[in-house]
């Protein structure tokens, strides 16, 4: 008979027979899976039989979601991580080392281009950062000599540049790079990258694929072979999506489609609206017909997306006054949730950039960033209408106080005090 302490610790952790099959993912929220001999155990390990040891190296309910990503990203298979940037960070060091070329879109999120700008600099990569679309330039970068990989983002953070990922793409494949796209802004219910030839695609599942600001993930998915050499790099950093993280993916991923197109249909008409509003110097959106690049998006992309810029006249103050106003955006940051984000990416998601950095990615001091939720349109333009006028209040120069005054000269004089105010 066994002893009270063994028998607690089994009757806990024996799982239940299910003979019949769930409707949602379970979650397997457990460290360790226990092999039938020390053979079988070795050969999971060493993966060279299917199975799970340790959710470091793998886990049901975490290859579930990396399944459903790469089925929706069109690809052979796909990996999860503990964030977007983890992917990021694993899938650069995987592919990069000491001597090799990073040649990347300098319209990127902030965290991403200091990692390649200053971080993989530091371990003696050699980075060059160029205009996404000039493709001239890009040949230029790639032609100058042998680069490993080239990076971009499918639309920019926080400008919405639009990549012609074919293009470019076909350039990094004509002088031997492999071409890594960040889709994160888009999904891939807009677009997907594997489909027009990208080697690899990242997504940050925080955003759309997640879509309820409840779960920090990061998925990359590709061919076979490139994802096993990004598994194995994944492994010696620890970069692990925990499973109850991969089980709030997947049901983000059920509803994703009708979500991207209630945030496009409301994200287009809220751009037209601010194009006409006065105090807003320049509107940046996919779906408009004033995008720079509107036919590149009008020939790649299902819709617009969900994400708009727009940029104040006022500079940092106004957009300051702006983003104070709002009462249905939630001063915080992030993107692709439910919920409508406004933020200053000068200040937030692109405050590792100098101010020479900045202009040469072209985010103006006004810039502020849209991630536009599922609050009803009517609601949003008028919490806008506010954030616009506060914006204009910040921008109207105040006349100095006159104090009293001057009675005309005479012994008898009762002029009174001038009123105070605001002119």
């Amino acid at each position: 008979m066994s002893g009270f302490s063994t028998r607690a610790i089994r009757a806990a952790s024996t799982p239940p027979r299910v003979d019949e099959i769930p409707t949602a993912v379970p979650i397997y929220q457990s460290a360790t899976f226990q092999a039938a001999d020390a053979e079988t155990l070795a050969d999971v390990i060493a993966f060279r039989r299917p199975g799970f040891s340790y959710s470091r190296l793998g886990n049901p309910t975490i290859e579930a979601a990396a399944a459903a990503v790469a089925e929706l990203e069109g690809a052979e298979a796909g990996y999860g991580f503990a964030s977007g940037m983890a992917a990021i960070f694993t899938t650069l060091t995987a592919l990069v080392g000491a001597g090799d070329r990073i040649v990347a879109s300098r319209a990127l999120y902030g965290s991403t281009q200091s990692v390649i700008g200053s971080g993989l600099r530091r371990f003696g990569v050699d980075v060059a950062f160029v205009d996404p679309t000039d493709p001239e330039a890009v040949e230029a970068a790639l032609a100058e000599r042998p680069a490993r990989v080239f990076y971009v983002e499918t639309i920019a953070n926080p400008t919405t540049i639009v990549a012609d990922v074919p293009r470019l793409v076909e350039l990094a494949h004509r002088y031997g790079a492999l071409a890594v796209v960040d889709n994160t802004f888009a999904s891939p219910y807009v677009f997907r990258p594997i489909e027009h030839g990208a080697d690899l695609v990242v997504e940050s599942a925080t955003k759309w694929l997640g879509g309820h600001s409840d779960v920090l993930a990061g998925f990359v998915a590709g061919g076979r072979r490139l994802m096993e050499r990004i598994r194995d790099r994944q492994i010696e950093t620890g970069g692990t999506l925990a499973p109850f993280s991969a089980f709030l993916v997947l049901r983000g991923i059920e509803t994703l489609a009708v979500r991207m197109e209630r945030h496009a249909a409301t994200a287009l008409a809220l751009a037209a609206w601010l194009e006409g509003q006065e105090g807003v110097a320049r509107v940046y959106y996919p779906g408009l017909a004033s995008h720079p690049q509107a036919a590149v998006a009008a020939r790649l992309f299902r819709t617009g997306g969900g994400m708009l810029a727009f940029e104040l006249a006022g500079g940092r103050g106004a957009g300051a006054a702006f983003i104070d106003a709002l009462t249905i955006p939630q001063r915080t940051a992030s993107l692709g949730s439910v919920h409508t984000f406004v933020v200053h990416p000068p200040s937030t998601s692109q405050r590792q950039l100098t101010e020479a950095e900045l202009a040469a990615a072209g985010i103006a001091p006004g810039l502020l960033r849209v991630s536009v939720g599922l609050e009803d349109l009517e609601d949003l333009v008028a919490d806008f209408e506010a954030g616009l006028r506060a914006a204009a209040r910040a921008c109207t120069p105040q006349v100095p106080d006159a104090g009293p005054a001057t009675a005309e000269p005479g012994p008898t004089s009762t002029a009174a005090p001038a009123p105070r105010g605001r002119s």
